[in-house]
């Protein structure tokens, strides 16, 4: 390999981003990374391959990484092109991960923050014998998070 690969970002689409960046600051302690973001012109255009597209958002750094840890990026189109809700099998993006201390009371915050269930919380149990326990919630944009505690 003759270039040095550094995980720098996830990129999320928002139909309202300040919103999305406030429950994920607000729930998980995210914090924002200055400039916010405000592209429109031909790089843009050029680099998207969307004629006339504009975007806004800013990035969040990711609890549990530090100053130089990777962060959610999170970005309005002012056209969006929708699509069906997300499901945890369809090949592509799945969800976010979070581990937390608390599976139940953090799936009960995102849900009080507009967020909702997919799948009841469980404990899986790994051949090795560690235990995990987790469930799949969704951000109030319907984008899914997994919540997690290892046992």
């Amino acid at each position: 390999m003759n270039f040095s690969p550094k995980y720098v970002h996830t990129n999320l689409i928002a139909r309202d981003w300040r919103a999305l960046a406030r429950f994920y600051i607000d729930l998980f302690g995210c914090v924002p990374v200055p400039p916010e973001r405000d592209f429109r012109g031909p790089e843009i255009e050029a680099g998207t391959a969307i004629p006339g597209t504009h975007l806004t958002g800013m990035h969040l750094r990711l609890p549990g990484w530090g100053e130089n840890g990777p962060t959610l990026e999170l970005f309005h189109y002012d056209e969006l092109d929708e699509h069906g809700p997300g499901v945890l099998n369809r090949p592509g993006f799945g969800h976010l991960a979070f581990q937390v201390s608390d599976v139940t009371a953090a799936q009960g915050a995102v849900l009080s923050a507009g967020g909702k269930a997919v799948g009841a919380v469980s404990t899986l149990h790994l051949p090795n014998g560690t235990a995990v326990t987790m469930c799949y919630v969704t951000d109030p944009e319907g984008n899914i998070l997994e919540l997690q505690r290892w046992n």
